[in-house]
Formats: structure tokens, C-alpha cells, sequence
């Protein structure tokens, strides 16, 4: 069994040092639980020193120029070998529990794919309550979070990955296609929820509960029209860090 590990990163010198450092002590879990893996990260045209910093811990490192973060996942994706692909955010660090379950689910085969449930490393009312919604709603779709999903790579390359027209919630319409894949092979997406992912709440940090309402009720009234605009979707391309 061989898991790819990809990391898009744009801008994230202060926060990918600590992930590296935990993906790596992931990666020795994996190992003795039989997941051999490799670690890439995908530099989305950042203008500090991620890029470096990757290398010097060891990553695969590869350039996407155009700033948009399925794109960054896919381009990472395109010199993957393993036979399962992991996306997982700069800002997030899964558990040594996460870890073991993700390995466990790898070797299930009746799962296409997966991802995992979250918690916020700071508990900010508004952030952890719309976190709690999605949990319940990712766990009854099936949808995961882009913080951390898996899949298989023959079934990535089905779909045809990340739909790069979005974004913002790419990670939707790709576990949707998953989903219908998984439909007509006879497999599934699993949820994985006994040991949530920590991601950051620097969204809550960085941008007032207002400026954060705005964009989902434009994103309501607009129909969804908003994540097709790197200029609609600020919360994620503005450079706040």
C-alpha cells in the first residue's frame, strides 16, 4: 500500500513548519502499520518561504503559478505514485489516531474515498458552530472536508480531480463525482469521525464574524455563482496571514 500525501500551500511559512513536523511523525505511524508514503507540496505561487521550507523537510516540492487551490491539488497530484492520494491542508495536523484509522480504511475495499471530521485548535463560537453543522453533514453526504481527503488515485484520475472553474468548495463537487464513481463500482466514501482533524480557526482570527457572514450570504443569494471568482472568494486569496 502506497499513499501520497499532498499539500497545497500558499503563503504559509508560519504554519507548514509544524505540519511537516507532524506529517512526518504520521508517516512512521503509517509505516508500521504497512502504508508505505511519500510527502509533496505544491507551492501555489507563494511569495515567502514555503517553498523552501518544504524542501528542507524533505517534501517533493512542485510549482503551480496560477493561485487557486484545486488547481494547486491536482498539480500536486500529477507527479504523485502512490496508489491512494491524501490531501491535506497546510494549516491542518492530523492525530496519530487519525493517522491509524486512515491507514485501516486504505486497505478497505469497498471504499473510493473518504475524509475526516474537524475541530477548530481555538474555540470561537461562530467558527465551532458551523463546524459542528458541517461534521453532521459530512457524515450523512459523505462530502469531506478539503482539510483532509483521501482517494484512490485510478478513481482521482477518473473523475478527472478538482474542478479547476472553483474556487472555493471545489472539495464538494469532487466528493460528488467520487461518490457516483463509487455508485457504480460497488464501493463507498467513508467519514472518518472517532478522532477529528485539528485545523486552524485563523479564519475566525483573521476576518470579523461579519465580513465571514457576508460571504456565505452572497454565496446563498448568488447560488453559488461567488466560487467560480478568485475576487468573490477574499477569505481565501486576499494574503490575510
Amino acid at each position: 500500500m502506497h499513499l501520497s500525501i499532498i499539500i497545497p500551500a500558499y503563503n504559509e511559512e508560519k504554519l507548514l513548519p509544524h505540519t511537516l513536523d507532524v506529517v512526518a511523525k504520521g508517516r512512521e505511524t503509517l509505516a508500521t502499520c504497512g502504508v508505505a508514503s511519500e510527502l509533496i507540496v505544491c507551492d501555489n505561487n507563494s511569495k515567502d518561504a514555503t517553498a523552501r521550507l518544504a524542501a528542507e523537510a524533505g517534501a517533493r516540492v512542485i510549482a503551480e503559478p496560477v493561485n487557486q487551490i484545486g488547481r494547486a491539488r491536482n498539480t500536486g497530484a500529477s507527479i504523485a505514485t502512490g496508489d491512494w492520494l491524501l490531501f491535506l491542508d497546510a494549516d491542518s495536523t492530523p492525530s496519530d489516531e487519525l493517522w491509524r484509522d486512515l491507514a485501516a480504511t486504505l486497505q478497505d475495499a469497498s471504499v473510493i474515498a473518504g475524509g475526516s471530521t474537524l475541530r477548530p485548535h481555538r474555540n470561537y463560537r461562530l467558527l465551532s458552530f458551523f463546524m459542528h453543522i458541517w461534521n453532521g453533514w459530512s457524515r450523512l453526504s459523505g462530502e469531506a472536508a478539503g482539510a483532509f481527503i483521501f482517494c484512490r488515485r485510478d478513481a482521482f484520475l477518473e473523475v478527472g480531480g478538482f474542478d479547476d472553474r472553483m474556487f472555493a468548495a471545489e472539495e464538494i463537487f469532487f466528493s460528488r463525482a467520487l461518490k457516483k464513481l463509487g455508485k457504480a463500482r460497488g464501493q463507498r466514501m467513508r467519514i472518518l469521525h472517532r478522532h477529528p482533524l485539528l485545523t486552524s480557526a485563523r479564519k475566525a482570527e483573521l476576518y470579523t464574524p461579519g465580513e465571514l457572514l457576508a460571504f456565505i450570504g452572497r454565496t446563498i443569494l448568488r447560488r453559488g455563482k461567488t466560487l467560480n471568482s478568485r475576487e468573490n472568494c477574499p477569505i481565501w486569496y486576499d494574503g490575510r496571514r
